[in-house]
């Protein structure tokens, strides 16, 4: 399931600033001026409905990372500048994309020229960790392995890799089927809202509906982890509509086991502290998480 959406853009040019690169001993002693042109792939429309800068790119922020690289220390080569600024830009989870464009116009070309520029795109790589569940239907096991190939169709989402299926009892709502479950283990390029709608549209497409609160249900995909636990690569969010990682992951069995059934050396954010998803089973031992066989 292609998402026919594309990102939006922020283009940022001519920042410029002094720094100290190149392999020659004039340009490590002397220094030359260089600048910089941006262009970002960023979903930006969370932001133009809420007016809110929290949700988009503080492009002044990045202004300062690419001034950052290039005041820097010396390197041989504007790749390694460039590289920097890149790597520094795709921290920022709402960047899906980044194309860097590294000018050094006064360059020792040794012949008249206009400019050398570098110019490459690197895009955002970052693991994600989804819960599926499913209790209604003849087939839930089934529809948890259907609705894995529509995640492996989606635009951005990739390397999706779904654990073995587990029987749950229900937690909390009105009585209901016993569920199954699973973790699927993907790395995306999108950023953490653009996963959640593709998420809500996988749902859709299996007729799931939210008319009663913890019911029964065709489907049920939740967002549990974006990026590595205490790298740069970690989204943490408190937002109403997206809260990460999952407020209750730590406490639930059934995305518990079934993630540590996929994943023996997972790890999960509680809180401050980061702990390792084996070491949260002993708290969960008695909800009902059956192996399927």
């Amino acid at each position: 399931m292609p998402d026919p959406r594309r990102p939006d853009r922020i283009m940022l040019t001519g920042v410029t600033a002094y720094g100290y690169h190149g392999v020659l001993p004039q340009e490590k002693e002397q220094g030359q001026e260089f600048s910089v042109d941006l262009s970002l792939d960023v979903d930006l429309s969370r932001a133009a409905a809420s007016d809110d800068l929290a949700h988009t790119v503080n492009y002044a922020e990045v202004a300062a990372d690419v001034v950052a690289a290039i005041q820097g220390p010396s390197q041989d080569l504007i790749e390694t500048v460039a590289g920097q600024i890149a790597d520094a830009v795709l921290t920022r989870p709402l960047v899906e994309a980044v194309e860097v464009t590294l000018h050094k116009p006064h360059a020792p070309v040794g012949v008249p020229f206009g400019d050398v520029t570098v110019q490459f795109r690197r895009e955002r790589d970052v693991p994600v960790v989804v819960a599926l569940g499913a209790n209604l239907g003849s087939d839930p096991a089934g529809t948890l392995e259907r609705a894995a190939e529509r995640l492996r169709a989606v635009a951005g989402l990739y390397d999706v890799a779904l654990s073995p299926p587990f029987e749950t009892d229900p937690v909390g709502g009105p009585e209901q089927p016993v569920y199954t479950n699973a973790v699927a283990l993907a790395r995306t390029s999108l950023a953490p809202w653009r996963v959640l709608d593709a998420l809500h549209g996988v749902e859709a497409e299996f007729g799931r509906t939210r008319e009663v609160h913890w019911g029964a249900r065709t489907l049920d995909l939740d967002l549990i982890q974006v990026g590595v636990p205490g790298e740069a690569s970690e989204f943490v969010s408190e937002e109403p509509d997206l809260t990460l990682p999952h407020p209750r992951a730590h406490e639930r069995a059934f995305v518990l086991v079934p993630w540590h059934a996929a994943d023996g050396d997972a790890v999960l954010r509680v809180g401050e502290r980061l702990v390792p998803v084996v070491d949260l089973l002993p708290r969960v031992a008695d909800q009902g998480v059956r192996s399927r066989g």
